[in-house]
């Protein structure tokens, strides 16, 4: 998730004043970095560098292919878990194969992030007929293995964007970030309005994302990647390279179900180059790694560090709590109607500073 940010959101704040003799001191611009005023131009030039959405795929390929090499040659295969080991690669790529798998038309703009072995078997072939031996065709009616096409599943996903679309330039004109942080909103509302609104602005945010990665879907769908096998009813899926799921986003009874169907693609990598792999604290350090990863705009920082700590509320409730609405149906129906609630409100709350990007704006939100 990265954006540009609003240019009503012009704030000064006092944290650039309390770095400016630090910036003095060391002669560079630390201050400048919370200072919104200023920050859009130093984001762009440092986003150009370091942050735009090309260079942070790419950022994901090198890393995920880094260590399903190291996975390969590098470990033994009794260290490995049992996806490190299918995921693994044991003949080192070559050149040609590492540019194509960085640079290819279909991911190098918006991804998703894929991994290196199902990037080689689409290149090569054979990866449709590797998920489809997966299952007995002969129970099922068929002589021989089928040949299922990606046509219904792109248009399907072409369809979506153009709603995303629609509703994405209609509704952040109706619902602007900016009254989140109005004065005459903050002073004159009451907290119920304010928190329904926040609601609001957060969903109506919320297709952008949905149109840019299910475009991105689609394209690697329109080329014949992305197969990922039949369902229990038979049917055909192209969700290997899917990044997100709209309807459990938006049903989520628990953040880590919103997180699970939320940038999939992401939220794979995250796991599987930095929770899986360090000996300790992983859960903070793989929202610090989120942080990182998307850029420099303060907002990003507020967003993440917040989300540790909603992760960690939401599992002892979860954990402690749960139990006691399982016994009727009632019970269990009551919980989900609580939990959506809440759910949903707390990622409002978490991503609003994400969408606002500056300092000041997100500091008056938490007030």
């Amino acid at each position: 998730m990265a954006g540009e940010p609003p240019s009503s959101l012009s704030y000064r704040t006092t944290g650039s004043t309390c770095l400016h003799p630090l910036s003095e001191l060391l002669g560079i611009p630390l201050d400048q970095v919370l200072q919104p005023v200023t920050t859009p131009q130093l984001c762009r030039c440092m986003k150009a560098a370091m942050g735009n959405k090309p260079l942070m795929i790419v950022t994901q390929k090198i890393t995920t292919l880094a260590f399903q090499v190291h996975d390969g040659l590098g470990r033994r295969a009794e260290d490995l878990s049992a996806e490190q080991h299918r995921l693994a690669v044991k003949v080192k790529p070559s050149f040609l194969e590492y540019l194509s798998y960085l640079l290819n038309f279909m991911s190098v703009i918006a991804g998703p992030c894929n991994n290196f072995k199902d990037y080689i078997a689409f290149i090569e072939g054979r990866h449709i007929h590797t998920k489809l031996l997966e299952v007995n065709w002969k129970q099922r009616g068929f002589h021989s293995l089928p040949e299922p096409s990606p046509t219904r599943a792109v248009k399907h996903k072409l369809c979506m964007t153009l709603v995303s679309l629609l509703l994405f330039l209609t509704l952040t004109k109706s619902f602007p970030v900016t009254c989140l942080v109005d004065d005459w909103f903050v002073h004159k509302a009451n907290f119920l309005t304010r928190l329904c609104y926040l609601y609001i602005v957060m969903q109506a945010s919320k297709p952008k994302y949905y149109f840019a990665w299910t475009l991105a879907d689609a394209v690697n769908n329109a080329a014949g990647f992305g197969f990922s096998g039949v369902d229990k009813n038979g049917n055909f899926c192209w969700d290997l390279l899917s990044n997100l799921n709209i309807w459990k986003i938006e049903t989520a009874t628990s953040f880590k179900m919103y997180l699970e169907n939320w940038n999939i693609q992401t939220a794979t990598w995250l796991k599987r180059v930095c929770y899986e792999r360090v000996p300790w604290y992983p859960t903070v350090l793989t929202f610090v790694l989120s942080a990182l990863w998307h850029g420099v705009y303060p907002g990003y920082y507020f967003t993440f560090l917040t989300g540790i700590l909603i992760t960690v509320a939401a599992r002892t409730v979860r954990n402690n709590y749960r139990c006691y609405f399982l016994s009727s149906r009632a019970l269990k129906v009551v919980y989900d109607v609580v939990t959506w609630a809440v759910t949903q409100l707390a990622v409002s709350y978490t991503v609003a500073p994400f969408v606002m990007l500056a300092v000041e704006p997100t500091i008056s939100l938490y007030k």
